[in-house]
């Protein structure tokens, strides 16, 4: 058997296994609280200390050095942006995510991204930078060395060697948080969870098994992917804590819809564990056309005078068609039956991105294509 066969054929029934192990999984692998997201926050900032890697730019290096001159002017130093001519400072942009619960006073991470024309923010610092909501509401402030994860040289005749990509960088517990955030997840004693991917036959099995665990019928599913939960006020749950822990580790059945995924690019294949395929006859055959030109030189008639020496390319055309056999593909029950069923036909890999096409157009693929 080919080797590429064999790998194919270990992916897919290691994929079949996998999602066969996975059929039960916990709600908190699935689902989640509704409300209890993280918040985005945004500020505008400058990095300095750069070793002349900063915006170089007049039109975009103005941002830097006007905010450069309005800093300057808090510690009693006037100065115009003439005066200033910077290539240590750079304009960028400071964004973070604030989780739902976090206290006044605690750290949080930042990213750090070149707004201008800068080279490399690497050796940076960012001066201090309010991080506000999209509300305008601010939230926390941010400072700090940054860290680039690589390095830029340039040796000024055009040479120049960079490892990763160093016009965004990273402050490590650089944000403070400047107010609480509390959110608001249960109202009149209930709460909502969500799935992850929308499914109704998964919202179903979570909204009955949350039912016979606690009893009742506390849990109504309201749609694809939203399900309704009121909390029990019995002395073991009377703390909403306790009974969402509780909640998050049942186990439900996870029913997902049969689907293949292509990435072209890389020619990738990954196909789900309900995928079937009906009955069907497949003729694959590669055809390969190769060109080779080979120069001649062409001269004139000895003792002739209007003739010249020309170069003239002779081209040869060789075209190779595989034998194409034909393959009656019986109907399969399991992922495993398709990989033999495909492997059978000895296809490449990027040829069985082909053939799964031309299955779901023929209305044999019993499952979605998505192609990335």
């Amino acid at each position: 058997m080919n080797i590429k066969r064999i790998v194919f054929l270990t992916v897919i029934v290691c994929l079949s296994w996998a999602q066969a192990d996975a059929a039960q999984s916990r709600i908190k692998d699935v689902a989640k609280v509704v409300g209890l997201s993280d918040m985005q926050v945004i500020g505008y900032g400058v990095v300095t200390g750069l070793d002349g890697s900063g915006d170089r730019n007049m039109r975009t290096s103005r941002i830097a050095s006007q905010s450069v001159t309005n800093l300057l002017e808090r510690f009693g130093l006037t100065l115009t942006e003439d005066d200033l001519r910077l290539r240590n400072v750079a304009a960028v942009m400071v964004t973070a995510s604030i989780p739902p619960f976090i206290e006044s006073g605690e750290k949080i991470d930042v990213s750090v991204s070149s707004l201008g024309d800068a080279s490399s923010l690497e050796g940076g610092t960012l001066l201090l930078t309010p991080l506000a909501s999209p509300t305008g509401e601010v939230w926390a402030s941010a400072q700090g060395a940054l860290t680039v994860g690589g390095f830029n040289a340039e040796s000024g005749f055009g040479d120049r060697i960079q490892r990763n990509h160093t016009l965004v960088g990273l402050v490590e517990s650089g944000g403070t948080m400047t107010q609480t955030r509390r959110v608001q997840y249960i109202r009149n004693n209930e709460l909502a969870i969500s799935l992850n991917n929308p499914d109704f036959a998964t919202t179903l099995n979570v909204a009955n098994t949350i039912n016979q665990q606690f009893g009742g019928d506390i849990s109504q599913p309201l749609d694809q992917a939203t399900i309704s939960i009121t909390i029990p006020q019995d002395g073991q749950f009377a703390n909403p804590v306790a009974f969402i822990a509780r909640l998050e580790t049942l186990m439900v059945e996870v029913d997902v819809p049969a689907r293949v995924v292509i990435n072209e690019r890389t020619g990738t294949i990954v196909v789900g564990t309900d995928v079937r395929i009906s009955e069907v006859a497949i003729s694959h055959g590669n055809i390969t056309v190769q060109i080779q030109q080979t120069p001649v030189i062409s001269q004139p008639s000895p003792f002739s005078q209007q003739g010249q020496t020309v170069v003239m390319p002779d081209a040869q055309i060789q075209v190779e068609e595989e034998i194409a056999q034909v393959e009656v593909v019986n109907e399969s029950v399991t992922v495993g039956e398709v990989a033999n069923a495909l492997n059978a036909l000895g296809v490449r890999p990027r040829d069985l991105i082909s053939i799964f096409q031309a299955l779901n157009r023929a209305g044999a693929l019993q499952a979605e294509l998505v192609v990335m």
